[in-house]
């Protein structure tokens, strides 16, 4: 994939320097608040490497993200296929997400290049929808949602088939939405 250049960031893949921040942000109480497990070195090296492939072979995936003035890594804010969610996701669905570490929340990185996957995913890509979903009362990450434009979808809401029943509280998950043509009439009107 070519790098995506937002303002203040570049969106690329994964490079090696990187593995000490993606274990970081695997391993952390508070960027994991909402996930069931935390990954250990073995284990984040290996979706590290997983992640890094899928994206050199697709041309998109969770993609690191980089400030471009400095080339510090903050995490990764990216598109990825939902395949492993099917039959409750169809064959072919994309969702955006993102991770950072804690000390990069709250200045606006993750809607800036959630705005340019999107841009991507329906320009590039030519993908009719993108969803993202998130547990129930994860706020941080549906206040994203909502700022980049997309709409909830109860209907659609979720127990999280990867989280175990000894974390009920993280079992259920809101599932939010973006059509081509919403996101294309958003940005007409931005224009």
């Amino acid at each position: 994939m070519m790098p995506i250049r937002t303002e203040r960031l570049i969106l690329r893949n994964w490079e090696k320097r990187d593995r000490d921040l993606f274990f970081r942000i695997n391993s952390n109480d508070r960027v994991m608040e909402f996930f069931p497990f935390r990954r250990d070195r073995v284990e984040s090296d290996a979706l590290f490497d997983t992640i890094r492939e899928g994206i050199h072979k697709r041309g998109y995936g969770f993609t690191a993200a980089e400030l471009a003035d400095t080339g510090v890594c903050l995490g990764f804010i990216g598109l990825s296929p939902t395949d492993y969610l099917e039959p409750l996701m169809p064959a072919g669905t994309v969702e955006v997400g993102w991770r950072l570490a804690p000390e990069y929340w709250g200045f606006g990185y993750v809607t800036e290049a959630a705005q340019a996957w999107l841009a991507y995913g329906f320009e590039t890509l030519g993908l009719d929808e993108i969803v993202s979903f998130a547990v129930w009362n994860n706020e941080r990450s549906t206040a994203v949602m909502r700022r980049i434009g997309m709409q909830p979808d109860p209907a659609g809401d979720f127990d999280h088939p990867r989280v175990p029943d000894t974390h009920p509280q993280l079992k259920r998950h809101v599932l939010y939405r973006l059509s081509r043509n919403d996101w294309l009439e958003r940005k007409k009107a931005a224009e």
